[in-house]
């Protein structure tokens, strides 16, 4: 009986099932380069806004704090978008006749809200609260880049899954003292820039951080000996002067720390960061 197929068939059924596995292979890769590329990602694109605003003119030029514009980042979900009253504050005064503020006076006179486009647009179904992440020592600059030095706005990271991912695995490389929160240009402590931190007594009410004190310059010689405000043995008061400098509170301790490591998992303890482990429910992020 003569052969169906030609000898020739089988390496030629071969070639095919290898190059339908490259294809699909090469198909994958493409996908997940397109997935996070900026063209669905948004990164580095400066989107057109109805008032090219600066944040480098307006933090770095004229000093103004995150807070003042964004004033619900410490206890709300989101950072806000400023009312056109707060550009009035300062517009009514300055630059009363720029054509670039003509939509904020429209706005303003006819009470209709500015239409801005959103940079750092995150999908519905994930939850993000700032006032979490601002109260746990997470600076602006670690998700928003160097805000102060962007003449026009644009989404520094990604802020796809995996990147938030990344940190939540390890939070210490980002964390911070609170008071460096808003400090765009926070670098990471090192031999020659140091930094002291002490705990204090956590209050009620008060995020956990809040009772961790930093600072920058050395604090050794900064305390009260609580022995020299005790009134001599043989005086009147004395007993009263000991009793009274015994009731001073301690000066606090500080420790050291030259590296982002050591700091961040000191800060991680007692600022308690949930670690990896303890985010174990999909609710915590998508809602």
């Amino acid at each position: 009986m003569a052969q169906i197929f030609d000898r020739s068939s089988n390496a030629l059924a071969r070639a095919s099932l290898v190059l339908t596995g490259l294809i699909v292979i090469a198909l994958g890769v493409t996908l997940d380069q397109l997935q996070r590329s900026p063209w669905v990602t948004r990164q580095g694109q400066r989107p057109d806004q109805p008032v090219p605003f600066s944040h480098k003119h307006h933090v770095q030029g004229l000093g103004l704090q995150c807070q003042y514009c964004h004033v619900t980042v410490e206890k709300s979900s989101y950072a806000g978008i400023p009312p056109t009253k707060t550009c009035i504050n300062c517009h009514s005064q300055i630059w009363t006749n720029a054509q670039l503020l003509e939509p904020v006076r429209t706005s303003w006179a006819t009470g209709q809200s500015l239409v801005w486009t959103k940079v750092h647009d995150l999908p519905d179904f994930v939850y993000f609260s700032h006032e979490i992440h601002v109260n746990k020592g997470l600076g602006c600059a670690s998700c928003h880049g160097r805000v102060d030095q962007m003449p026009l706005m644009y989404a520094q990271n990604t802020l796809q899954m995996e990147w938030c991912l990344d940190c939540h695995r390890n939070p210490a490389k980002n964390l911070r003292p609170t008071s460096e929160i808003y400090n765009m240009a926070w670098e990471a402590p090192a031999e020659d820039r140091p930094v002291w931190c002490s705990v204090g007594d956590e209050k009620s009410g008060l995020p956990t951080a809040q009772s961790v004190s930093c600072v920058t310059k050395d604090p050794s010689g900064a305390g009260v000996e609580v022995a020299s405000l005790q009134m001599p043995l043989g005086s009147a008061n004395g007993m009263a002067g000991d009793v009274a400098a015994s009731a001073l509170p301690a000066a606090p301790i500080y420790k050291k720390f030259t590296g982002q490591d050591e700091l961040g998992h000191f800060l991680v303890d007692h600022y308690k960061i949930r670690t990896p482990k303890d985010l174990t429910s999909c609710e915590v992020c998508h809602r």
